[in-house]
């Protein structure tokens, strides 16, 4: 992705992140993610993981990360997945910002899909390195808690789940999987609504001509690298 997934059009998606940042803006269904910013979480969630279009999809992102070295050493095509992610969001979040609040209306819905999209595909594609199927719905649903960062633990906690995907939490995810997911997307979403609401500090950083293209390339990065631990201690190499 990075600086042409920008140009990339999905009109769909578009307004999908358009609505739900209206919603976060307007403090709509605060508590839990509203009803465009869920549908926001399904849609990063299915096209970071499963792909769509000029999206390539987690698995192909793993394939790719395994090549050479990174087959015989799984540590290697994880470090790979996170530096390759990483400069993506950057790029992502520095020509988003260039405009300050010039261009941060129109470029704002893009930079938050994207970021997304990037890190739910890279969090995916480690557990898919290390071993992990992801049609699995518990491993979904662990996908989408991770990109809470240092919240998912607590997260994961809240409906049952343990911090750490294995075989003593699955019974639970197989038992209410549409319920578990749901509550983790709506999490996610009142994440998100905190995040680019209008009172969020965020933002302010983000309308100064210039210097929001380094505020936006900081945030994001150091958003990503909180994703990256929290997905390597969710899926934890399987034995």
């Amino acid at each position: 992705m990075g600086i042409f997934a920008l140009l990339r059009r999905d009109d769909e998606a578009e307004r999908t992140t358009r609505e739900a940042l209206r919603e976060a803006r307007s403090g709509a269904d605060e508590a839990e993610g509203g009803g465009a910013l869920l549908r926001l979480v399904e849609s990063f969630r299915d096209i970071g993981l499963d792909g769509r279009l000029a999206y390539s999809s987690a698995r192909q992102a793993a394939r790719r990360a395994q090549r050479g070295r990174g087959r015989r050493r799984p540590a290697v095509a994880v470090r790979r997945l996170v530096r390759r992610h990483r400069r993506g969001v950057t790029l992502a979040g520095f020509l988003t910002g260039l405009g300050g609040i010039f261009t941060l209306p129109v470029l704002l819905p893009t930079n938050v899909f994207e970021f997304y999209v990037q890190t739910t595909r890279m969090v995916g594609a480690i557990a898919a390195v290390r071993g992990y199927d992801l049609e699995d719905p518990e491993v979904r649903a662990r996908v989408l808690a991770a990109l809470m960062g240092e919240e998912s633990g607590d997260v994961l906690g809240s409906v049952g789940l343990g911090p750490v995907a294995g075989a003593a939490s699955r019974q639970v995810a197989k038992r209410l999987p549409g319920t578990v997911e749901s509550q983790i997307a709506g999490a996610l979403g009142g994440r998100i609504l905190r995040r680019f609401g209008l009172r969020s500090v965020r933002l302010f950083g983000k309308a100064i001509p210039g210097l929001a293209g380094v505020v936006g390339a900081i945030a994001d990065r150091r958003q990503l690298n909180k994703i990256a631990r929290a997905a390597q201690e969710i899926f934890p190499p399987l034995p």
